[in-house]
């Protein structure tokens, strides 16, 4: 598909939603789940750089950060014991 095919259709959604207005329950949601994942990912992150001195590495991808992101530091606390006995 051309490019200038592509942004006219993004133009012209923009331009749809700016007079029809977007429905602001989904966007919401939809953005606190994505911000619930990053601080995951940050939660795994600093696991990893502190938890190297006492052999905890938990790989970052999605299935994890979106359980440390939505489960908070128990969550975290979880993949580390699943990490440790489990796996």
């Amino acid at each position: 598909m051309e490019p200038v095919v592509v942004i006219s259709i993004l133009g012209g959604l923009i331009i749809l939603l700016l007079f029809i207005g977007a429905p602001l329950k989904p966007v919401r949601f939809i953005g606190q789940g994505v911000i619930k994942l990053l601080i995951g990912a940050l939660f795994l992150f600093f696991l990893n750089a502190f938890g190297n001195q006492f052999g905890i590495h938990v790989p970052i991808n999605l299935i994890t950060s979106s359980i440390s992101g939505f489960l908070g530091i128990p969550g975290l606390f979880a993949l580390v014991a699943i990490q440790t006995w489990v796996i």
